[in-house]
């Protein structure tokens, strides 16, 4: 059973205090010592639980909740990590596909799951940095994707791809997204690229509004590293799950390898991604069965 449990909240939204208290009180009233992310903490006022910084929770507690959507749990995930901390997503936003508990009735799903009865879902993490003059000058980490897009200019910009140093093309587009199988339901689908099951070790290679309408999204394995290059066009950058930027001179290199550490994804028993899908995507409506 989880014993010491951190709340992680979207304090921004509307009737965020009220969701997080409540849940608060029900982490309590089933035996959970509660300690709250020092920001959302602070941002809320429930200042009668324990508040705790990342690298706190990672080492005191056993269970972290995520209550938001999935840029929430792209911002907390992504730090925690690193501690194998399980992380729990109970949604406040709009999609949700990796914060996949309902607010409404959430007792009776994290009931079980506080007692040990869930199902465990490993998510990849990228390692990406910015190489300039042989120097890496900026590493993030990214969960959903790692981009590399033209700036406001109209032109396009190109880069050169390698994949474990092999050149693979001079690509001429609007950019090019290097996506996780969790990111495959994000800005790589929207870009034409498949859906990734979780448990595929692999990345989709996409490129944003190509100019040769004959380059296509690739999956390339995760064992690898892609390199993109930027050979020409104006205001070029990189940006990180859409949660770090870093701008891009000529010659730069961003590098995209797997991270050593992953996210332990906590879903309630007989959790399936295709029920995710079906929902969230909108499957089997309109049609005929």
């Amino acid at each position: 059973m989880f014993k010491h449990v951190a709340i992680v909240g979207k304090y921004q939204t509307d009737g965020s205090r009220e969701a997080l208290e409540r849940i608060a009180h029900f982490l309590h009233d089933e035996g959970c010592e509660v300690a709250l992310e020092r920001g959302t903490a602070q941002n809320t006022g429930l200042t009668q639980y324990q508040a705790l910084d990342v690298a706190a929770i990672g080492r005191q507690c056993d269970l972290a909740l995520v209550v938001g959507g999935d840029g929430t749990m792209l911002g907390i995930g992504r730090q925690l990590a690193r501690f194998n901390v399980p992380v729990v997503g109970i949604n406040q936003g709009r999609l949700g596909f990796i914060t996949d508990i309902a607010l409404d009735g959430f007792e009776a799903v994290l009931r079980p799951m506080l007692r040990g009865e869930y199902d465990e879902d490993h998510r990849t993490l990228m390692q990406a940095g910015v190489w300039r003059d042989g120097r890496c000058v900026f590493e993030a980490t990214a969960m959903n994707d790692v981009v590399v897009n033209r700036g406001g200019a109209a032109s396009m910009i190109e880069l050169r791809v390698e994949v474990d140093g092999h050149f693979v093309a001079n690509q001429r587009a609007d950019g090019v997204i290097i996506a996780s199988p969790t990111g495959s339901t994000a800005y790589a689908l929207s870009a034409g690229g498949p859906l990734l099951h979780p448990s595929v070790a692999g990345w989709i290679m996409a490129p944003i509004a190509p100019h040769t309408l004959s380059n296509r999204p690739i999956v390339l394995p995760s064992t690898g590293e892609i390199t993109l290059e930027v050979v020409a066009g104006r205001d070029a950058s990189a940006n990180f799950d859409m949660q770090n930027f870093a701008s891009l001179l000529h010659g730069d290199r961003v590098t995209v390898r797997r991270s050593p550490h992953g996210l332990r994804l906590l879903h309630p028993v007989g959790w399936s991604f295709f029920d995710t899908l079906r929902k969230k995507l909108h499957w089997n409506e309109g049609g005929v069965s």
